[in-house]
């Protein structure tokens, strides 16, 4: 039997009158991959933080049985990290400032794992890594001996790495065997059942209590002996209609007991009804919506992009892609700016989204003011929008220092929502919003009207959005047209010698598919796919 290494009982954290833990029991056991889900506000890293002993909770305990290590969302990691680490993450250990948000996330994971720790807590440990640096965390996080509970919105990485997934709803705490698919098809399952149970028993109370008062009425409508019958007539009467009476009476009590005595359920929880509109009602009517020629990008001596071009085509929705540090960003921020090698067309209005949008937010102001600042539009309008990204009511007019993360990050796209925009540059747009809102932003953005450039490391985002790519490549950049699927089948048509890697591959997402399901012996699994990794390595080093 797997060692306990954390157990948390009866759980009490709130803020204010707000309650956000109210949990039972968590244990967490040796091997075990944790995935932490909910809602912005859920209280994920509020958890998070009392599980490793950050926080203390208004009640209850947590036994920790092993040294924990815990990466936090935001803040700077200590230059303390082990060269394996260093190596393997690239971090950084001196310098700071220029750092870009993977850089970043990259020193906080090395610093992270270079704890002698049994059990690691990760919150949203993808936000802002390469794709590069996701497989690496993959293959830690699948490596680690003791546990692991990570928050994130990365539903592949849910998928490939967890053992079970944990959903925080209403401060309390529901168990999903398997990765994210397997929770989501639980959920729903699961729900649907809730539903149908529900409407049993609503269909059962209205039936007991319109039977109840049926059983009234006949009652009531019991005749009293008429003044013309006899004595003996009369008695006889009284007897039958007593019996009648008491009849009705007691079929009625027994029903009223029923009614009494059926199990009540709770209407069940509906997801978060997160309808979103982008406007760009005013498109851009022109071939090219903006259009960049002989860029480039040197930060000293070293050189990003080289008199590079690329063409953002009107209507159009274009991933911009490329390993950390490579200049995403930079590139971007040019734009921004009217770099004048950038022709952006007269009826190009620009809307932008950056890393640092929960910084240009005003700490002491509303999220509706907030909301409200580029907007062309009545507060009422602001107000629907906010709602409908699951911002209670009686949070639009609280100071945006007392919101999460995440909650911040919806009225910044509340904000661009609400703006003219109708060329949309977006980087990292996932990051911090939670998984309900991360699907309606998929949707919508499939919907919308005006062009888009996005920065993401979400394969299933940019798979969901992206019509094309542009990729990072040596000191320019390289256009594809088409769907990232579309690239990848491409690449593997290209690389016909190589069977033996794509049959690795398939087999180690085979293994990947096993283990979420949690119904397979991980221990095999996990020395096979191991194996498997080493192989892959060695085929593409040409070893």
């Amino acid at each position: 039997m797997a060692q306990l290494l954390l157990e948390a009982m009866d759980i009490q954290v709130g803020f204010g009158a707000q309650t956000v833990l109210a949990v039972e029991r968590f244990a967490l056991y040796d091997g075990e991959r944790v995935g932490l889900i909910g809602a912005n506000g859920a209280g994920k890293s509020t958890f998070l933080r009392v599980l490793s002993g950050a926080l203390a909770p208004d009640a209850g305990a947590v036994r920790r049985m092993a040294p924990i290590s815990l990466m936090e969302q935001t803040g700077d990691a200590a230059d303390e990290f082990s060269a394996r680490e260093a190596g393997e993450f690239r971090a950084v250990a001196t310098a700071r400032e220029g750092l870009s948000g993977g850089e970043k996330t990259r020193r906080r994971l090395a610093s992270a794992l270079s704890k002698n720790a049994a059990v690691l807590l990760l919150d949203e440990p993808t936000s802002d890594l390469d794709e590069e640096g996701i497989n690496q965390l993959r293959q830690r996080i699948r490596s680690f001996r003791g546990a692991v509970v990570l928050v994130s919105h990365d539903r592949a990485l849910l998928d490939e790495v967890c053992t079970s997934i944990a959903e925080l709803e209403g401060g309390k705490l529901t168990l999903f065997p398997g990765g994210y698919t397997a929770y989501w098809q639980e959920r729903a399952r699961r729900r649907e059942f809730a539903q149908f149970e529900y409407g049993q028993y609503r269909a059962e109370q209205a039936r007991l209590r319109q039977a109840i008062q049926h059983k009234a009425e006949q009652a009531s409508q019991v005749r009293k002996a008429p003044s013309r019958m006899g004595n003996s007539e009369a008695r006889l009467h009284r007897r039958e209609a007593t019996e009648v009476a008491e009849k009705l009476q007691g079929s009625r009590k027994a029903l009223e007991s029923r009614l009494n005595h059926l199990e009540a359920k709770e209407r069940p929880r509906e997801d978060p009804a997160i309808r979103m509109r982008l406007g760009a009602s005013d498109p851009v009517r022109a071939r090219n919506a903006l259009e960049m020629r002989d860029m480039t990008i040197r930060f000293g001596t070293r050189v990003l992009l080289e008199s590079a071009r690329m063409v953002l085509p009107a209507g159009s929705r274009t991933a911009l892609l490329g390993p950390n540090g490579c200049g995403k960003t930079t590139l971007v921020a040019r734009i921004v700016a009217r770099d004048p090698r950038v022709r952006i067309h007269p009826q190009a209005r620009i809307g932008y989204l950056g890393q640092d949008a929960l910084a240009s937010l005003e700490a002491d102001k509303s999220a509706l003011d907030n909301a409200m600042a580029l907007s062309e539009h009545p507060v009422d309008v602001a107000r629907t929008v906010l709602a409908r990204l699951n911002l209670r009511a009686d949070d639009v007019h609280k100071p945006l220092s007392v919101l999460s993360g995440g909650e911040r990050m919806k009225v910044a796209l509340a904000r661009l929502m609400l703006s003219r925009a109708n060329v949309l540059l977006l980087d990292e747009p996932t990051n911090h919003i939670d998984i309900f809102t991360l699907e309606a932003l998929e949707s919508v953005l499939c919907e919308y009207a005006g062009t888009l450039l996005v920065i993401s490391h979400d394969r299933r985002f940019v798979e969901k959005i992206a019509t094309r790519l542009v990729f990072f490549h040596g000191h320019s950049l390289e256009t594809f047209e088409g769907t990232l699927g579309e690239w990848q089948a491409r690449q593997n048509r290209a690389d016909e010698p190589n069977v033996d890697l794509a049959i690795l591959e398939m087999r180690m997402a085979e293994i990947t598919a096993k283990i979420s399901t949690g119904k397979f012996d991980r221990t095999v699994l996990d020395e096979e796919y191991e194996a498997l990794s080493q192989k892959r390595q060695a085929l593409l080093k040409g070893d």
